[in-house]
This record gives C-alpha cells, sequence and structure tokens, in this order.
C-alpha cells in the first residue's frame, strides 16, 4: 500500500490542530493509555513514583510530544521515502528503553487506539476514517521499526559473552 500525498497531508494537517494544545492533548493521550492498559503507568518513569494523575507533568507532555511528532515525522517519510527512516542512534535508543520497560507488542496497539481517539477527539468535526487510517498507517510503521530493535536488542542480549 502507497503513503499517499492526501495521507501524508491528513496527518500533517491534523498535527497542525493538536500542536494549538499540546498540553490538553498529551494529558487525554496518557489518560486514555491508562484507561485502556491501567498497568502501564509503571512503565513511564515519570508516572510511576506518583499515586495522582499528574495533570502538568511537563516529563508526560514532552513525552507525547515526542510520539505525536514521531509519527507525523513517520507519514513524511512514507510518502517521500516508502520507508519510516529512524536515526540508528535513535531508534537503538528506542529500542534499548522500549526492551528495558517491558514493552511487549500488545503495548503498541494500546498506545495506537490512545493515539486515534485522541486524535478523533481533537480534530472534532473534521475527523474522517480517512484521518485515522493515515495516522494508523504511519504509526504502525513507526512501530514495527522499534519493534524491530527491540527484537535486535534482546537477540544481542541473548549472546554469549566473549569475554572467558
Amino acid at each position: 500500500m502507497v503513503f499517499t500525498e492526501k495521507k501524508e497531508t491528513l496527518v500533517k494537517d491534523s498535527w497542525e490542530l493538536l500542536k494549538l494544545d499540546i498540553p490538553q492533548h498529551s494529558l487525554r493521550f496518557f489518560s486514555l493509555i491508562l484507561e485502556i492498559a491501567p498497568a502501564a503507568k509503571n512503565m513511564f518513569s515519570f508516572l510511576r513514583d506518583s499515586d495522582e494523575f499528574p495533570q502538568n507533568n511537563p516529563k508526560l507532555k514532552a513525552h507525547a510530544v515526542k510520539v505525536f511528532k514521531m509519527t507525523c515525522e513517520s507519514a513524511i517519510q512514507l510518502r517521500e521515502k516508502g520507508e519510516v527512516v529512524v536515526p540508528e542512534t535513535s531508534l537503538k535508543h528506542l529500542g534499548s528503553v522500549h526492551l528495558k520497560n517491558g514493552v511487549i507488542p500488545l503495548h503498541f496497539e494500546v498506545v495506537k487506539e490512545a493515539l486515534l481517539r485522541t486524535i478523533k477527539e481533537a480534530s472534532g468535526e473534521k475527523w474522517s476514517d480517512e484521518i485515522g487510517c493515515a495516522w494508523g498507517e504511519a504509526y504502525d510503521q513507526l512501530a514495527s521499526a522499534i519493534k524491530d530493535e527491540i527484537a535486535k536488542e534482546e537477540a544481542a542480549s541473548k549472546l554469549p559473552s566473549n569475554s572467558s
């Protein structure tokens, strides 16, 4: 399936809408993740040690912005290059962090659902199934790249050490 110019435009335009109120949308995004999967709270260092949901947590906002922005950038890359190209150092870091925090494939589905619901709510009347499909495709490609890196990290950690 080709990521069309129209899909890229749908993602970019809705990203512009999201950027108008990142604090609200990031809070909603994480609220949805925790609503769908309450145990996920322990996977985020900035939520782990808190009993209440941090309404003004700058790390939460920064993390949500990264997820939205990386997904949007993935859409642009899909259009321009036909694949998501994350710098190797960033991808290694993402794989390592996700592996260390115990992320499994199901978690990516939770995040995708929360992402799409947040975008749908933020888009209001402008929402369409086409927007959802475009963001979903971009997110799936990004998640696939991260999952591949997690698999590499896991394989590398199981290799015997060469120090004898």
